[in-house]
């Protein structure tokens, strides 16, 4: 069972998670506008909307929205495609609207249909792509921009050779900056007393620290303004104000917008989805969030976007999983984040412009190393064949090309295996062996599915005269009435032919199929005494059968 957390229980660790966040959001927010080819603006108005709308609104406590890389390319091309920035936040404003209209269909329940080994993949995906792109900025090679989880980047080259080029292109104070902020988070909770001031905001100050001694040493290891946060300044409130954009509702007749508003509200919903089962699943307190809420909350934020001139929104797992990481455990902290980079983008942008991004860096390689630690891969592999493949495929597929592709690959890997499982073991059995005769006794499976039933009339068929056979449904959900077809023609006609009893054992009334194994215990067929010899699958069983 979930358990329930009071909002204000916890709010120093909601707090100081929104603080996390936000430190985190603001070079993401940026990037992804830049590499959208958006102003740089729209990714803050996305980020402030996607914690304090979706905050507001949503029913996860953990999850936290904003401007989304698995939107850019999207986004880039309907740019283009509409000609205008107005035109563009347009489709956003009625992207918004369609979602909301999904929350309210109902249509979340889709979340319900993704299984847990594509979910874990992604996650593990997810922090394999955070740490391979985050080594540039690590080592102070800041040619692309953050935010960029795609293994082909908008410049044309791929995650893995910019991390190996940046290799030759390390600026040493960005690397000390970066290894001195991956200490402090390792280590700053065992240090007594002052181990609860959160130890991302100490490894921040830390950064900002280091690079003005760097500076005010003149030392060539300090960095330039490249390699520093860099969030747009106003002169003044009204500078501030004039960043907004407001959509331009002449183009409603244009077909182009509703298609790219369409598109905008379909993926959006999807990597929504996904992101709120990927976090729930990573909450320590095991809560569920209902995905069609999410939906409609995700709805109002894209609409209030559009509306002011912001990026599309959705759920991001990789501020989310941070906002775990540091203690967040209820709405408090995402609302913190968006209020956060409300006041600080209109009030002190020049004092978050002194932060490095090797620093930030820092945090989210810790971040996505929690995500993708080797423990979860001998986990995985634990689990069988049927759980490992089709995760590693996810995982795979996600680094080197993107989520909703490696999603949905995944899943249909996953579906395949499933289909390939339900059809090789529709039950198991045990076989008892007596002078008289055999007994088989065929345990059906939980779902016996029409693919089952080659295996399930090949096996009645070769059963030999003169046995017992006890059909047992008593673990089933739910059997294919042409399975239910088989059992009865089997009972009534096939059996009899060869002297087989048969004895029917746990079926529902739904099934139509009476049971039979009363007459059984009641002495009018002998009750043997129970020898176990032999348990397996189908499989076994028939091999044993065409021996015999």
């Amino acid at each position: 069972m979930s358990k329930q957390i009071n909002a204000t229980s916890n709010i120093k660790g909601d707090l100081s998670a929104g603080l996390v966040v936000f430190l985190i959001a603001i070079p993401l927010c940026l990037g992804i506008a830049l590499a959208s080819g958006a102003p740089l603006f729209a990714g803050l108005i996305a980020g402030i909307l996607g914690g304090i709308v979706v905050g507001a609104f949503s029913g996860s406590n953990l999850s936290v929205s904003g401007p989304a890389a698995g939107l850019i390319t999207i986004v880039a091309a309907a740019i283009l495609k509409l000609g205008t920035w107005e035109t563009f936040i347009l489709a956003v404003f009625l992207a918004g609207a369609m979602q909301l209209v999904l929350g309210f269909v109902r249509a979340g329940i889709i979340a319900n249909y993704f299984p847990s080994n594509v979910i874990t993949g992604m996650l593990t995906a997810i922090g394999i792509s955070i740490i391979i792109t985050q080594i540039p900025h690590a080592v102070g090679h800041d040619e692309q921009a953050e935010g960029q989880l795609a293994f082909i980047q908008v410049s044309g080259e791929n995650i893995i050779t910019s991390a190996l080029s940046s290799i030759r292109h390390i600026q040493l104070g960005a690397a000390i900056i970066t290894a001195a902020s991956i200490l402090i988070l390792l280590y700053w909770s065992k240090l007594p007393k002052i181990g609860s001031i959160p130890a991302a905001l100490v490894a921040v100050l830390a950064g900002v620290g280091i690079n003005q001694l760097f500076i005010a040493t003149g030392s060539s290891l300090a960095l330039e303004q490249s390699h520093l946060v860099t969030l747009p300044v106003a002169e003044s409130m009204e500078g501030f104000f004039s960043q907004f954009s407001f959509p331009d509702f002449s183009q409603l007749v244009n077909s182009q917008v509703w298609i790219v508003a369409g598109t905008i509200a379909l993926v959006a919903s999807i990597e929504t989805l996904l992101n709120l089962e990927a976090t729930d699943k990573l909450d320590p307190l095991k809560r569920y969030s209902d995905p069609n809420r999410e939906l409609r909350a995700q709805g109002l934020a894209n609409m209030a976007s559009g509306l002011i001139g912001g990026l599309p929104i959705t759920s991001v797992i990789v501020r989310s999983s941070a906002n775990i990481n540091a203690g967040g455990r209820t709405k408090v902290a995402t609302i913190a984040h968006g209020t956060l980079l409300l006041v600080c983008a209109a009030l002190i942008p020049m004092v978050l412009n002194m932060i490095p991004l090797s620093t930030l860096a820092g945090v989210l390689l810790v971040t996505g190393y929690k995500l993708c630690k080797p423990t979860v891969f001998k986990q995985m592999f634990a689990k069988g064949k049927y759980q490992w493949i089709p995760f590693a495929v996810t995982v795979l597929t996600i680094v080197f090309t993107n989520l909703l592709v490696g999603v949905a690959v995944g899943l249909c890997v996953s579906v395949l295996f499933l289909l390939w499982g339900n059809m090789k073991t529709p039950y198991m059995f045990r076989k008892e062996r007596y002078r008289t005769g055999d007994m088989f006794v065929l345990d059906l499976s939980q779902e016996v599915s029409f693919l089952n039933k080659a295996n399930i009339l090949l096996t009645l068929d070769k059963m030999p005269e003169n046995s017992t056979v006890i059909i047992d449904a008593a673990q089933t959900v739910y059997i294919d009435q042409d399975v239910l077809d088989i059992i009865r023609e089997f009972t009534q006609i096939k059996a009899p032919q060869k002297q087989i009893k048969v004895v029917l054992r746990g079926f529902k009334d739904a099934y139509k199929i009476n049971n039979t194994d009363h007459l059984f215990m009641n002495g009018e067929k002998e009750s043997p005494v129970v020898v176990p010899n032999s348990q397996g699958t189908h499989k076994e069983l028939l091999k044993e059968l065409s021996v015999n």
